[in-house]
């Protein structure tokens, strides 16, 4: 008995197979946008730019993947310096090489240095006043809450290993319970963390 021959699949019928399909990742398109993306960033992380840093890079300009947020933001947590700096180093040199880091850094110092110089010259002045002091509190509590948002959006990158859950435990133990010093919980756990994948990988 002759059978039919099988009709090729279609692009959606390979597509609805495969399940969803996930975004392709993009990449800035000249330096001119890595700089108003980083300046934009400053400007809009009034009180804390690390949650906005998470939603511009992965969700809105989908330059970076999860993971790959994740791992530049822990290494620029480890390195010296403030982490965001080190975090659009990552991101420009990435893209762009040494040019891309250095345009990068001038994206996020450009608007921040003039700001900041205002800002400094007017909380000196009015530092005492009740009005001032009830508005910071507010915004470290709305600051707060931003931190926490970003932190169960990233949560997806670790969360299909349980080993990962376990250096996040120790260290959330260590800073937020036993009030230690961030630098000696690093020191602490960054080797044994770095060993140990070591030796996963290893197996592997």
């Amino acid at each position: 008995m002759l059978s039919m021959p099988r009709r090729p699949r279609s692009q959606d019928e390979r597509i609805e197979r495969s399940g969803p399909s996930v975004p392709p990742q993009q990449t800035p398109r000249h330096l001119a946008e890595l700089f108003w993306v980083f300046n934009h960033l400053t400007l809009l992380g009034v009180g804390g730019v690390l949650p906005f840093a998470q939603r511009i890079l992965v969700e809105d300009k989908r330059w970076l993947r999860t993971e790959q947020f994740v791992e530049m933001l822990s290494l620029g947590q480890v390195l010296p310096g403030p982490n965001l700096i080190n975090l659009a180093l990552m991101v420009g040199q990435h893209f762009f090489g040494w040019r891309g880091a250095a345009v990068a850094l001038a994206g996020m110092l450009a608007a921040p240095l003039v700001l900041i110089f205002l800002v400094a010259m007017a909380y000196a002045q009015y530092a005492s006043t009740p009005a001032v002091v009830h508005a910071l509190q507010g915004m470290s509590a709305v600051v707060a809450g931003m931190v926490i948002a970003m932190a169960i959006k990233l949560f997806p990158a670790i969360r299909h290993d349980l080993t990962n859950w376990g250096w996040a435990g120790l260290a959330f133990a260590g800073v937020g319970l036993l009030r230690l010093d961030l630098l000696w919980v690093l020191i602490a756990l960054g080797p044994i963390a770095v060993a140990l994948a070591w030796w996963r990988l290893r197996r592997a």
